[in-house]
């Protein structure tokens, strides 16, 4: 089982690292206004993902990547604080409304459990 995890992760990882570049516009708008730079920070964060999840998928670095993948995954939780502070009931996107807001930070903490457990897993 703990094969497939780490597998599923690395996947995971390259393929949202790899979305960064193909639909930079959706994760742009993640990025909360008052960082700023955000074709810096989304560029960064995926290539970022891309080699945690190389990593994850080479049995010798799965440790590190796993641990680099949780801590990456953890800096996202800025952007999804961020949007609970601003959520609104009455926004049109769902991502937008509290609900929304705390299922992106419900589901990032999930993400970042699965990383820590495919770290510290790891022979």
């Amino acid at each position: 089982m703990h094969a497939i995890a780490s597998v599923a992760l690395a996947v995971f990882l390259v393929v949202t690292g790899v979305m960064h570049f193909l639909s930079p516009g959706y994760f742009r708008a993640l990025v909360p206004v008052w960082l700023g730079r955000e074709r810096l920070l989304v560029a960064g964060s995926g290539a970022a993902e891309v080699v945690a999840g190389a990593l994850v998928l080479l049995p010798g670095g799965r440790q590190a990547g796993g641990w680099a993948a949780a801590a990456l995954i953890t800096c996202y939780l800025v952007s999804h604080g961020d949007a609970l502070v601003r959520a609104r009931p009455d926004r049109p996107r769902l991502l937008e409304r509290p609900v929304g807001a705390v299922a992106r930070l419900v589901v990032n903490v999930l993400y970042i459990a699965w990383a820590v457990t495919v770290a510290a897993s790891a022979p």
